[in-house]
């Protein structure tokens, strides 16, 4: 009896010993019921299977592929649909197993008439996992009335490379943040009883030059201590259920086909006892684009041996080519079994195996008000302040000039992966069926006496004739050059494959904004008229030019830039609210603005030798530092000090600090704790976070926080790849940037060399623990 025969229930057992190898292997597969034409994943035209649906699930399946997400239908009239076919694969299958449905969720529900959230990119500017909690736990409700049993979501892929086109569907640069705000999704998501999917595992943005699926050629540290904490964190301290392959191959080694990674770090160090899937198509792919197997049949074997269990969107190598691959002795029958006995258990923890589709929802409201709200939240704590010269917050201005390609665009305020931008592109004169109101339709709500002329300014891309931009761009000067103040709303469309600048298979040469925004911009500052420049992207951008006025032939320095992350539905309304001051900028760069492109990758968590030197002529020295993000208001962080000076390295320690608000206005400040290893037996990042926590705080009040870190946050891999803290100093810091050392101190670690083995990640604790000076 194998492992999982012998922690599975009686009756997945008995379950399990009366499925033919058919049967078996119709577990391990999905079916997508509604692929067409449209192009929604890598190579999926190539890859459309001409299977019937009665055909493909005549012996069950194991999963419904996006039955809502793949073009728009009405949500009553599809879980119609969907609770009959449920009854059907209960009734007229030997077996009478339901089917999980999964579905993609990274900004929302990818559904027609759902609620969009911000993209994860903002989720990491808001560093508030508890909100990120909420909103899981939102889409989670919203995914059970439909009867979705799983998520696609979160993706926890560390940025690299900003030139990368799924930057937006990240959450940080620091893999801390990616952890702590990624497992809360998890948790919120999880806690409505449908099963998350973490994506993508492991190294899938690390690819050489930013490009999609090219090889990355990390290191096992960079690995260890960069890429693999967010996953460890979400198996092991958030209880995912289900992880997803990344596509990637490390050092020639696809993951897919790579048992090391998918079963021997993941379930025998880790202890996951979930299910995995593949990405889409990522099976076949070991044939079609890695070239290690000479057919599928042979892509099946390598990937069920690794730790694939359940193959998606549809069987393309778990069916006929694995089933001959069974017969004739490649393949042993216990690997199949041992799949199809976690997939059993999933469907009998989600209650599956015991369900009732006797009546489904009549009404379903999946953009309540309770949906805008954690929407309108999330995106005004995401919004960060770049610069500001004093223009921002906007009084009551006379006269406004709204400019800018992104201004009257909906679509420009979401993500890749959100419905609108990832399906309803294939369906021109469908409408989002929610409220989507554009930035120039916020502000004439939010100022209506202003007289405001808006202008388009240029596309979000070059256009084909160069003088319908200069004239755009000449009546762009006209409308800035007569107003009280300008606001340019400048930077990406959302889009996959070729459609779009920023998205999945939209990888950038250039950190320049696309097409001629730039010439754009230059223009209407040169009128002089004031100018707050506002970006709306996907990724960051290479914008010193725009706010400090450096760089190559820099000419376009703005009064104030602001920066959004695709922020979704209520994200104009939010910006909004943040220019005119109605609500206070509370949002930090969860990743460095670049200075180039030719700078790339960069990370803040660089060694010395990573980042500028007296021996090298070239500055990788962001624009703006990670962390940064400015207010209407001005903290002081003063006062750092630790309960022991010295302690011993197996302990961590306990540190505390003061923040001020010296203002005149409420704020909110992210209290950030970083740490610098001195010397250590491998080199270490000139800084790194250890902590963070948003306090806020009314004019002149005081608060002290705490900050308790444990010994795992300080730990790293040495020589031997063993994870380690090691005695000596550590540096530490409090400030408004990775790079802002406002209030320092020194712990000394001491003993032997502390190692960790396989003990699993802890967070490090941060509380206000007093106030005072309120008023």
């Amino acid at each position: 009896m194998t492992l999982e025969q012998t922690l599975a229930s009686a009756r997945v057992v008995a379950l399990l010993s009366r499925m033919t190898l058919d049967e078996k292997l119709a577990q391990l597969v999905g079916f997508w019921v509604d692929q067409g034409d449209e192009v929604v994943a890598p190579m999926a035209g190539e890859m459309a299977t001409s299977t019937r649906y009665e055909d493909a699930t005549a012996l069950g399946i194991g999963h419904l592929t996006r039955v809502y997400g793949t073009r728009p239908v009405d949500p009553v009239e599809r879980a119609r649909w969907l609770w009959a076919e449920q009854r059907r694969l209960q009734t007229e299958t030997r077996l009478g197993i339901p089917a999980i449905v999964h579905e993609e969720v990274l900004t929302g529900v990818a559904a027609w008439k759902a609620a969009t959230f911000p993209t994860p990119l903002a989720w990491g500017a808001s560093f508030d996992p508890e909100l990120v909690e909420r909103m899981g736990g939102a889409i989670g409700r919203s995914l059970r009335e439909l009867g979705v049993h799983q998520g696609l979501a979160p993706v926890l892929d560390v940025v690299r490379d900003p030139r990368w086109g799924r930057v937006d569907e990240c959450i940080s640069e620091d893999p801390y943040v990616v952890g702590t705000v990624g497992t809360a999704f998890v948790q919120g998501l999880q806690g409505e009883g449908v099963h998350a999917t973490l994506k993508h595992f492991v190294g899938y943005s690390a690819s050489q030059a930013g490009r999609n699926h090219a090889p990355v050629h990390t290191g096992p540290r960079e690995l260890a201590d960069v890429l693999l904490p967010p996953f460890e964190m979400a198996v092991r301290l958030g209880g995912v259920r289900s992880v997803m392959n990344s596509y990637a191959e490390i050092d020639g080694m696809p993951v897919a086909a790579t048992r090391e990674w998918l079963t021997g770090l993941l379930r025998d160090r880790w202890g996951f006892d979930g299910v995995v899937v593949s990405d889409y198509f990522a099976v076949a792919f070991l044939h079609s684009m890695h070239a290690v197997a000479a057919d599928r049949a042979e892509a099946a074997a390598l990937a069920l041996a690794a730790g694939i269990d359940v193959e998606l969107p549809s069987g393309d190598a778990y069916l006929e080519p694995l089933a001959a691959a069974v017969r004739d002795g490649r393949v042993p029958e216990s690997l199949i079994d041992q799949a199809v006995m976690r997939v059993l258990a999933q469907k009998e923890e989600l209650g599956l195996l015991d369900a009732r589709f006797d009546e489904p929802p009549t009404s379903i409201d999946l953009d309540s008000a309770e949906h805008r709200d954690l929407a309108r939240r999330l995106a005004e704590e995401s919004i960060v302040l770049v610069s500001n010269d004093g223009v921002l917050p906007l009084a009551e201005p006379a006269s406004i000039a709204l400019i800018g390609p992104n201004a009257d665009s909906a679509e420009a305020l979401m993500g890749c992966y959100s419905f609108v931008n990832h399906v309803l592109a294939h369906h021109p004169g469908v409408e989002p069926g929610f409220a989507l109101p554009t930035v120039r339709e916020a502000l004439a709500a939010r100022y209506p006496d202003a007289r405001i002329r808006f202008e388009e300014g240029c596309g979000i891309e070059v256009e084909t004739s160069a003088s319908v931009d200069d004239e755009r761009i000449a009546a762009s000067v006209e409308a800035a050059a007569s107003a009280e103040v300008a606001i340019v709303v400048v930077g990406d469309r959302a889009g996959l494959f070729g459609r779009g600048t920023v998205g999945e298979g939209n990888d950038v040469e250039s950190l320049e904004l696309p097409g001629r925004q730039r010439d754009l911009v230059e223009a209407v500052a040169a009128t002089g008229t004031p100018v707050v420049l506002v970006v709306l992207s996907g990724r960051p951008y290479a914008l010193g030019w725009a706010v400090d006025g450096v760089g190559p032939e820099a000419s376009g320095r703005v009064a104030a830039v602001v920066q959004s992350f695709f922020p979704g539905e209520e994200g104009a309304v939010a910006l909004a609210s943040i220019l005119s001051g109605d609500a206070e900028p509370s949002g930090h760069l969860p990743v460095s603005l670049p200075r180039s492109a030719g700078a790339q990758p960069f990370s803040y968590l660089h060694p010395r030798l990573g980042g500028p030197t007296e021996i090298t002529s070239a500055d990788s020295t962001p624009v703006r530092p990670f962390g940064h993000g400015l207010g209407y208001t001005v903290f002081e962080r003063t006062g750092l000090r630790l309960e022991n000076a010295a302690m011993p390295t197996s302990a961590g320690f306990v540190a505390t600090v003061r923040v001020k608000n010296t203002g005149r206005r409420a704020g909110t400040d992210l209290v950030q704790l970083y740490g610098h290893d001195e010397y250590a037996s491998v080199t270490r990042p000139v800084a790194q976070l250890l902590g963070y926590l948003r306090v806020p705080l009314q004019p002149g009040e005081e608060a002290e926080v705490r900050f308790e870190v444990p010994a795992s946050r300080l730990a790293f891999s040495d020589a031997r790849l063993e994870r380690v803290v090691e005695p000596g100093a550590i540096e530490l810091w409090v400030g408004g940037s990775c790079a802002h050392r406002e209030t320092t101190a020194v712990v000394e670690l001491t003993g032997e060399t502390h190692r960790m083995g396989d003990q699993p990640p802890e967070l490090t604790r941060a509380a206000v623990v007093s106030r005072r000076g309120h008023g």
